[in-house]
């Protein structure tokens, strides 16, 4: 079973795409599309204060008729972040994520934003890793 660390290591892209409290909602959607990423961790310094997703646009902002030019990321960010931690393994964090519907996890370490897990991240872990064991499987029956 892999740890949320590793799980961090294979991604391709380590980066994770932050942005300030008080940014425009508009330059939060705007960056999210250009980098093809369904949310944000909001941080100050390197605290994390919150996160931003698309989700949180489309019902904390359209369906509210704000104007995104004008309203800042804290007005509809989640401020209460769960985190996990490097050590946490993908069991735990498909758990967490389930219970509580989450699909994005920002992985901390001492109090420092080290990574970025979403869903889709975790199903790739699991499909992976059943593949593997599916492989060793069909070895063991053929007698290799």
């Amino acid at each position: 079973m892999k740890t949320v660390a590793e799980i961090l290591n294979s991604k391709p892209d380590h980066s994770v795409h932050v942005i300030s409290p008080d940014v425009p909602v508009l330059e939060a959607i705007r960056l999210m599309a250009e980098k093809n990423i369904g949310a944000l961790v909001v941080t100050e310094g390197e605290r994390v204060v919150g996160i931003v997703s698309e989700r949180d646009y489309a019902r904390k902002m359209i369906l509210a008729g704000r104007s995104s030019a004008v309203t800042p990321v804290s007005a509809i960010m989640t401020s209460d972040v769960i985190t996990v931690e490097p050590k946490a393994n993908h069991e735990q964090c498909m758990q967490l994520m389930t219970d509580r519907h989450l699909r994005h996890l920002p992985v901390v370490d001492g109090g420092r934003l080290v990574g970025l897990l979403s869903i889709g991240d975790l199903v790739k872990n699991v499909i992976a890793e059943q593949q593997s064991l599916i492989r060793h499987l069909e070895q063991y029956i053929r007698g290799e």
